[in-house]
């Protein structure tokens, strides 16, 4: 685990070196970056060049922590996460979260591709996550495992409502107001440790569980904000449909996510561009 006073060094020496102090932390997933293009005043340091700081090593994963205004509030956008299939231990995810904790955010939106479990759910919708499961959690693998420091957060966090109501209900106003009705969705991640895609008989029974989307993220991030107190909006970018079929001769590809994530650029900027505007932090 990454100490409460090397977070606290990380967060300074980040600071220093730029004019934002921002209350909003983005965390773009798969394809999603091309957010950054509605930031204004942008102020960027890539990861390789913050010392201690997990860097991405996966393709549509830029690696840049981005400062700047959106729709008038500032925030700082993760251009690329880490994840535990690249090797990273989940605490050492849990590093980008504190530090952005410690710079000032009071709410993390995380984003993310994934693969849609439930039938209903076509390539491209979009899904306010309004809960998660943590099936990595039940293997140990959990960013809050170890010795816990009081600073941070308390020893057993509460997970209800890991997904603030209020920011889902304005989600799901703004999305009608801007007419994408036909590709709004809410639903349960669930996050696999990848790399490898799910199995079929995987797919059946995250269905079983209630899961409607699967991805290989989002959930480590998601326990930490929480643990430090921030309130966190998901979203998740349905880039493939799983495949449910022992006979099918589908099967699920990066290509797909990045190729959707691009295709859906438009409709996610112009929805994070209101959503942030209108946002209580």
């Amino acid at each position: 685990m990454t100490s409460y006073e090397e977070i606290q060094s990380l967060a300074n020496g980040i600071l220093s070196k730029v004019k934002g102090r921002p209350n909003i932390g983005i965390i773009c997933g798969s394809g999603l970056g091309k957010l950054v293009d509605v930031v204004t005043d942008q102020e960027i340091i890539p990861y390789k060049d913050i010392p201690g700081f997990p860097i991405s090593t996966v393709p549509g994963h830029e690696g840049k922590l981005v400062f700047g205004k959106l729709s008038g509030k500032s925030v700082v956008l993760m251009q690329g996460r880490v994840h535990c299939y690249e090797g990273y231990p989940p605490q050492k995810i849990a590093v980008p979260v504190r530090t952005m904790k410690m710079m000032g955010v009071k709410t993390l939106i995380v984003t993310n591709a994934a693969g849609g479990i439930n039938r209903d759910f076509k390539v491209g919708d979009l899904m306010i996550i309004k809960d998660h499961v943590n099936l990595a959690g039940f293997a140990g693998v959990n960013p809050l495992v170890g010795l816990n420091d009081e600073r941070f957060g308390p020893r057993f966090p509460a997970m209800s409502n890991c997904y603030d109501l209020k920011y889902r209900q304005l989600a799901r106003s703004i999305l009608k107001e801007l007419n994408y009705q036909d590709f709004m969705r809410e639903g349960v991640y669930s996050m696999m440790v990848g790399p490898a895609f799910e199995t079929v008989t995987e797919c059946k029974l995250l269905s079983i569980l209630g899961v409607d989307a699967t991805g290989m993220s989002t959930v480590p991030e998601v326990l930490v904000a929480r643990h430090c107190g921030l309130k966190v909006f998901g979203m998740s970018l349905i880039t493939n449909e799983c495949v449910m079929e022992y006979d099918s001769e589908q099967f699920a590809n990066h290509e797909e996510v990045l190729e959707t994530g691009k295709k859906r650029s438009e409709n996610v900027k112009n929805f994070f561009s209101i959503f942030i505007e209108k946002i209580e932090v």
